[in-house]
């Protein structure tokens, strides 16, 4: 337990940490966009079994450290690009969120007003947890291999994940709510989430697109709709006043 009082230790925390809170920004917009469907109530209730779970996985992948350097290991060839197990995970992910995302715009353009009847409610819940787990392990592969590159000692490892979770869950409530008050900003959000399916399949067949790219779009995105929003509350403070 000497290490615990070594400061390169704890330096090796923070950077994770900040590190894995960055490569959460896509979870969250994710697990933001599926929550504001739900009730108030339920959608606190699906961030806390959904990211708890992801927690609990993120935990065992990174117990099984030889598995997950393995995933990286190429399986075949194809097109002139090694395939390992990391590489398809990522593609069967991206084209997930890209489905997800594009189910959920033709959802809300088509069906606007569309309702899950009540005894559905039970279903869609779970189906919502389900889809968070699913989407977190596949943001997980790399996010861990990069925990694996960067600490040497799994509590350390764990403890960044789990400080990340945290960060995850706290961001996602007003992000969820911020959502679900302003329609328009659910539609950029689905957006991100088409980008950010796209980039992982890219990564997936050997394309990398660098983050800040990604999140300097959404960052120029956000700002031009919070303008929007703001103009649009303040409209209407002016009607009814």
């Amino acid at each position: 337990m000497e290490w615990i009082s070594d400061p390169a230790i704890w330096a090796s925390l923070a950077t994770l940490t900040v590190m894995e809170i960055i490569l959460g920004i896509d979870n969250i917009v994710f697990i933001s966009v599926l929550v504001s469907r739900l009730p108030e109530k339920q959608a606190d209730q699906a961030r806390k079994i959904g990211l708890a779970l992801a927690l609990f996985a993120r935990i065992v992948m990174l117990a099984l450290l030889a598995w997950i350097i393995g995933l990286t290991q190429p399986l075949f060839t194809a097109f002139g690009h090694d395939f390992a197990w990391r590489d398809i995970i990522l593609i069967s992910g991206g084209l997930f969120l890209l489905y997800k995302a594009t189910h959920e715009i033709h959802q809300a353009v088509e069906d606007p007003d569309d309702h899950a009847p009540k005894s559905k409610a039970g279903a869609t819940f779970a189906a919502i947890i389900g889809q968070i787990i699913i989407i977190d392990v596949v943001f997980s592969v790399d996010s861990i291999v990069t925990a694996i590159g960067m600490a040497q000692h799994v509590p350390v490892m764990v403890a960044a994940v789990t400080i990340a979770m945290i960060v995850m869950y706290i961001g996602s409530i007003p992000i969820s709510k911020f959502i679900a008050e302003h329609p328009t900003t659910k539609m950029l959000a689905l957006a991100f989430l088409m980008l950010i399916g796209m980039s992982l399949v890219a990564d997936g067949i050997g394309f990398h697109i660098p983050k800040g790219y990604i999140y300097f779009a959404m960052v120029f995105s956000v700002s031009v709709e919070s303008i929007n929003v703001l103009i649009s509350m303040r409209k209407k403070k002016q009607r009814q006043a």
